[in-house]
């Protein structure tokens, strides 16, 4: 049985997501580091705030937390949670990545489709990504080919949640973007700065969806190809 974790085959059938991963995350450590020093009239918090009363969603607590760009919505809680450089500062940055948040707090308060199915997904995903592979590698090892398939399967799980999560994400963006301009919290001339934050976190997010999908291709060539027993 081959030992997958250092397979050669597989790093260079990943290597375009890895150069992307790369790639995405250079562009958003730069993007926030340019528009942290781009003044907001609100911080990332107040701004959250005004979003989110905006439109409704008075329920939603925001609260900080420690860590870089640890920023996320919890919607079982109904908690926006913003690292310490989002939550207090006043830059386009900070104000940006809130919005974004907001924005899914938005989605599940408006009961977006895409939303509820990616939180209905969350932990079939885990279980996927932890697990797809090792029962995959216990199944070719022992050339028994429908468990091999049962953790391809498993693995499916993980690759079905990346693809439903990309447009989310996507769409999270587009709310703060819209939001930020029309309840005035950003001048629509200060806004590219604000865009290059979020388009280059998009990208971290496409790079992880290309991952998963080559991550399954690469494993299931070992049960489709015919060849698998010279692999293994």
């Amino acid at each position: 049985m081959p030992f997958f974790f250092f397979d050669p085959n597989y790093m260079l059938a990943i290597l375009p997501a890895v150069l992307l991963a790369m790639w995405a995350q250079w562009r958003v450590q730069a993007s926030f580091s340019a528009a942290s020093r781009e003044p907001a009239p609100l911080s990332g918090a107040a701004a959250a705030r005004h979003i989110l009363d905006s439109a409704g969603a008075t329920d939603v607590r925001i609260e900080t937390m420690p860590g870089h760009l640890t920023d996320h919505y919890d919607p079982r809680e109904k908690v926006l949670r913003l690292s310490q450089d989002v939550y207090s500062a006043r830059s386009l940055a900070a104000v940006g990545i809130a919005a974004h948040e907001a924005g899914h707090a938005l989605q599940d308060a408006q009961g977006y489709s895409l939303m509820a199915i990616r939180n209905a997904a969350v932990g079939v995903a885990n279980i996927g990504s932890g697990a797809g592979l090792l029962v995959f590698m216990i199944g070719l090892g022992f050339a028994l080919k429908p468990i091999a398939w049962l953790g391809i399967l498993l693995f499916g799980a993980t690759v079905f949640f990346q693809l439903v999560n990309l447009p989310v994400e996507l769409d999270a963006s587009n709310r703060a973007k819209a939001q930020l301009v029309d309840l005035g919290i950003v001048p629509a001339a200060d806004m590219p700065a604000v865009n290059s934050v979020l388009n280059a976190a998009a990208w971290t997010y496409v790079a992880a969806t290309l991952q998963s999908i080559l991550t399954l291709l690469y494993y299931a060539s070992f049960l489709t190809s015919g060849s698998s027993d010279d692999r293994a």
